[in-house]
């Protein structure tokens, strides 16, 4: 029997804070896959304010002709969709501009972290969740949990699997309340082969290849973490507001500074990892990279330039505030950055450098923790050493 697993940020109902009408308010389901029924739960409770007397859209739903599914939108309102042409195919899109000039209180958005067809007003369909809450449109939408942009690394260690369309974790860190649908896998692979996930063509790669038993029961407990972990935000969040001014000030909140290297496989591990460390000190952090002689715009090595950008532009997307200093010693500016920003704990790749690297300069790492009254200093190591070659420069030099 699938059963729902239902965890709320804090004890208010999103009825309570639909009602509250200022910024919109987001309610997530988070699954561990697909067929968890996130969507039929999210057409369950569209009905459900409906008949309270909130007025609820369906702006977005995908139903994968699911006839389960297709049957729970009953009556419920559907704003239409606007269509895009694209390479001879007609695609269909969530009319963001419609719903927000609908103005109901709440709409239904399917499917977080799919991306738009070209021609959308924005290019992932979070863009156009965040634009709706800013419009006063509260909003419920769904995601898998692998769609999450700091497990992607993790999803391709431990299970084989390279999500393409993912959701920068800062955006789940903004729902109000989230609900995890959690299903056995064993449950959830007799749904499947009894063709209400996947057409009945695909069944048997399904089971064969995603849907195994070790796969769901991984992406099960990364989905129960998530959830549990949000409800550790909002609690957290709720102790801070209700404090007295005065304690407020007095509570030290850890800021964390992830120093970024010219190593472009160590850099794309670190800043995901990072981010869910990140999340859970202060929604706050920093990347950091020092730019050095040696790797100014007319010395880098081309393709390893636009690894660095693709590399900035990750950590914007999972909620970093990016900083490109510039210094010939790398440990001194990341050191007087910490100083000036009150940086806690500083974050660093750690990379292969011969012996006498290391006794000829002192690594970054060494000379970070030698540093008097600077930052807590945790160094992080790739999953394989194959996965991370050294860059060039001092930028890349952590250990």
């Amino acid at each position: 029997m699938t059963h729902a697993d239902r965890h709320e940020s804090g004890t208010t109902s999103f009825l309570e804070l639909v009602r509250q009408r200022e910024r919109g308010k987001l309610k997530l389901y988070i699954g561990s896959a697909a067929g968890t029924g996130k969507t039929y739960r999210m057409l369950q409770e569209a009905h459900d304010l409906h008949r309270r007397g909130i007025d609820v859209v369906v702006g977005f739903v995908e139903t994968h002709e699911r006839v389960e599914t297709e049957a729970q939108l009953g009556t419920l309102e559907i704003v239409p969709r606007t269509r895009l042409a694209y390479r001879g195919v007609t695609l269909e899109e969530m009319d963001v501009d419609a719903v927000v000039a609908r103005a109901p209180q709440v709409a239904l958005v399917d499917e977080l972290a799919h991306t738009n067809a070209p021609g959308s007003r924005n290019g992932k369909r979070w863009q156009d969740v965040l634009l709706l809450l800013d419009e006063g449109i509260s909003v419920i939408s769904a995601v898998n949990v692998q769609h999450l942009e700091s497990l992607n690394d993790v999803l391709e260690s431990t299970l084989g699997v390279t999500v393409r369309e993912t959701v920068p974790d800062w955006v789940v860190g903004q729902a109000d309340q989230v609900v995890n649908l959690d299903i056995s896998a064993e449950d959830l692979r007799q749904r499947l082969r009894e063709g209400k996930i996947y057409r009945p063509d695909k069944i048997e790669t399904a089971l064969a290849n995603f849907f195994t038993d070790d796969n769901l029961s991984t992406l099960r407990e990364l989905a129960l973490r998530e959830v549990a972990s949000s409800v550790d935000r909002s609690r957290e969040e709720i102790v801070r507001r209700e404090e007295a001014p005065a304690a407020r000030a007095r509570r030290t909140v850890d800021r964390v500074m992830v120093c970024l290297s010219s190593d472009p496989a160590l850099s794309r591990f670190l800043l995901r990892k990072a981010s869910r460390i990140a999340g859970r000190l202060n929604p706050d952090w920093y990347c950091v990279y020092v730019q050095t002689p040696a790797e100014a715009a007319d010395r880098i090595d081309t393709s390893l330039q636009r690894q660095l950008v693709e590399n900035i532009q990750l950590a914007q997307s999972l909620g970093a505030e990016v900083v490109k200093l510039q210094g010939e010693d790398v440990a001194t500016a990341l050191l007087q950055f910490a100083t000036e920003r009150g940086v806690t704990l500083a974050m660093v790749g750690q990379t292969r450098r011969s012996r006498w690297y290391r006794f000829r300069r002192g690594s970054v790492v060494d000379r970070l923790l030698a540093g008097r009254g600077g930052p807590d200093v945790l160094v992080v190591s790739p999953p394989d050493p194959r996965e991370s070659r050294g860059g060039s420069g001092d930028a890349g030099s952590w250990s």
